[in-house]
C-alpha cells in the first residue's frame, strides 16, 4: 500500500515559524516519525510540500492510479480551497485531513474547511502527533472489510 502526504504553504517553516502555536519540530521531523511508523504497518510512504495552490493540485494528479491514500495539510488552503477539493475529489483517493493547531479555536476563517466533506477523517488540534493519527487511521480504514 502507498500512502502520500502532502503539505501545503509554511509547513515547510515548522519547527521556525510560530513555535508557540506550532510546536518545535520541524517537517523533516514529522516526516522521519511517519516514515517509523509506515514500515511498522507495512505501507509506502511518499512525501512532499509544495507553498503554490497549483503545485499542490499537480501533486494530487500524480497520485492518480499510484496512491492508495493520503494525509493532506493544506495549511490555509484547506480553507478556501475550491480547486484543490476538486483535485483530490477527481482523483479518487481517500484522504485524512490534519491541521497541527485547532482551527476551530482559532480565528473564524480557519473554522470551516472546503476539504472536509471529501475527507474520510480528520485530525486537529493535537500538534504534530495529528499526522501519526492520521496514517494509523487511514491505513486501517483501507485495510477495513468492504460491506
Amino acid at each position: 500500500m502507498k500512502i502520500a502526504v502532502l503539505n501545503g504553504p509554511n509547513l515547510n517553516l515548522l519547527g521556525v515559524r510560530e513555535p508557540e502555536r506550532y510546536g518545535r519540530a520541524t517537517l523533516a521531523d514529522v516526516e522521519r516519525r511517519l516514515g517509523e511508523v509506515a514500515t511498522e504497518l507495512g505501507v509506502d510512504l511518499e512525501c512532499s510540500q509544495h507553498n503554490g495552490e497549483g503545485q499542490l493540485i499537480d501533486a494530487v494528479h500524480a497520485m492518480r492510479g499510484r496512491i492508495h491514500g493520503a494525509i493532506v495539510n493544506a495549511g490555509a488552503y484547506s480553507h478556501s480551497s475550491l480547486a484543490l477539493r476538486d483535485a483530490l475529489v477527481g482523483v479518487s483517493v481517500p484522504f485524512v485531513e490534519v491541521h497541527v493547531t485547532n482551527v476551530y479555536a482559532r480565528e473564524p476563517e480557519r473554522r470551516h474547511s472546503m476539504l472536509a466533506p471529501a475527507a474520510v477523517g480528520g485530525v486537529v488540534g493535537l500538534g504534530v502527533y495529528g499526522y501519526e493519527l492520521a496514517l494509523r487511521g487511514l491505513v486501517a480504514t483501507l485495510n477495513a472489510p468492504r460491506t
